[in-house]
């Protein structure tokens, strides 16, 4: 009985967010509601890393706003907030997670692409 209760109140997945990998370029669609009006902002970076762990799975992108000063973003993978995600590139990493992105900077923030 219990995990039924549980499944009732789980969040459903968001079939607008592809499976997302350490190290895709993505473009990330967000709802925004300012007062009376929802727009939609695009928020383009590099995912570091994804936390799998059911309807509180999480992915966060960071890109390189101006002036150089990185933002990091995390999103809620199950949020219906999130219009669309579209993965622009895949990329070759090693790690499954990308701290050390934060402190590169220019040509060595550079991740190799990868050809599937």
């Amino acid at each position: 009985m219990n995990q039924e209760l549980l499944k009732s109140v789980e969040a459903p997945q968001n079939p607008n967010i592809p499976d997302l990998y350490p190290g895709d370029a993505v473009s990330v669609h967000v709802k925004i509601k300012e007062g009376t009006r929802e727009r939609v902002q695009e928020f383009k970076g590099t995912v570091l890393f994804t936390h799998e762990n059911g309807t509180n799975s999480t992915f966060t992108v960071r890109r390189m706003a101006s002036n150089g000063v990185g933002v990091e973003r995390t999103f809620l993978s199950r949020s219906p907030r999130i219009d669309k995600v579209v993965v622009e590139r895949h990329s070759k990493v090693r790690r499954a997670r990308l701290f050390h992105l934060r402190s590169l900077t220019g040509k060595k923030a550079r991740l190799k692409q990868r050809f599937s």
